[in-house]
């Protein structure tokens, strides 16, 4: 049974076919949010650590950390930050560093910076999960190298040189390809996380069928974990967090192990639980009880993540397997 190992400096988190379903906080991520973006420009780092113990009061056993930020005022006065190989490295290990003084789960190192994704790497206390490499030849290239020399695992996207496929064989053989690649570097399939690429149901209509069907091959054939940004599915809809609650329990049944997504969102975490239970990956329906009383104090007024911050800190932190 293929079983990913994540770790921090204390806890250790397994991506498995007969694990729970490994959710990936994305929040810390500047990409499109202008103010948390500013507020790196300018050293202020409260967001980042609100959204670190928020997302794991939620429900997050993994945080994802992306550097992609973009330094428009220091940018005028110092043409360096206009590249991003110069920002990110740096900036990385800040928020790495900060984040694990924080908070005890592992992390997941997202950048499209190599020398980014390296400052991570080296950083972190424990086996992160590394984002990403896909199948463009550079990208191989530079990216599993870092895999093989700090010994961890790494999400694999299902696009190569050619872009982005509408078609899932064409997908599929980028993944499988990438696992090949990989195992030339002695990297072993269990450590491949493979993200098929989620498009938009609204764009195209056969999209959820597509990834499912996808998810079947990938653990089937290739023996891999897979993740996906969960929220692609929904992009351009409205209600996008009802497509989200449905599509997630449907890819879990289709067998994907885990997503990077938006744990503060309730109606997703209590679709999420469910699945646990109903795939028999809950013993005894424990921690869907536990879930239960924070959906009754949230009736009771209560925000989500308010409710989710108070059961932590009465005890009801959740399975967390400890470390060896």
């Amino acid at each position: 049974m293929t079983r990913t190992v994540l770790e921090s400096k204390t806890k250790t988190v397994v991506i498995g076919f007969d694990e729970p379903f490994c959710v990936i906080g994305e929040r810390i991520n500047p990409t499109g949010r202008k103010k948390l973006a500013a507020e790196l420009e300018a050293g202020d780092f409260s967001t980042v650590e609100k959204d670190a113990l928020e997302q794991v009061a939620c429900g997050a056993m993994v945080l994802d950390v992306n550097s992609g930020a973009v330094f428009t005022n220091k940018m005028a006065e110092d043409p360096r930050y206009a590249d991003n190989n110069f920002v990110e490295p740096p900036l990385m290990k800040e928020m790495v560093a900060r984040i694990q003084a924080i908070t005890d789960v592992p992390l997941c190192i997202d950048s499209s910076v190599p020398g980014a994704l390296e400052a991570g790497l080296s950083t972190c206390e424990g086996r992160p999960l590394l984002n990403s490499v896909t199948g463009e030849e550079e990208r191989l290239e530079l990216v599993l190298p870092l895999v093989k020399k700090y010994n961890v695992p790494v999400v694999a996207i299902s696009n190569d040189d050619t872009g982005i496929s509408p078609d899932p064989d064409v997908r599929f053989a980028v993944a499988k390809k990438i696992v090949e690649r990989a195992a030339d570097f002695g990297i072993p399939a269990h450590d491949i996380v493979v993200d098929p690429l989620v498009m938009p149901v609204g764009a195209m209509a056969s999209a959820g069928q597509q990834v499912f069907a996808l998810v079947r091959r990938l653990r089937d054939e290739l023996g891999v974990n897979t993740t996906c940004g969960a929220s692609n599915v929904s992009f351009g809809l409205p209600n996008r967090h009802g497509v989200n609650a449905a599509f997630l329990p449907m890819a879990i049944g289709a067998g994907m192990t885990s997503a990077i997504m938006n744990p503060v969102r309730s109606v997703e975490m209590e679709a999420i639980r469910a699945a646990n239970m109903l795939m028999n990956h809950d013993a005894n329906g424990g921690e869907w009880i536990r879930f239960s009383r924070i959906l009754d104090a949230v009736k009771e007024g209560a925000s989500f993540p308010e409710a989710c911050a108070a059961q932590a800190a009465a005890g009801g932190r959740g399975r967390r397997r400890a470390r060896a």
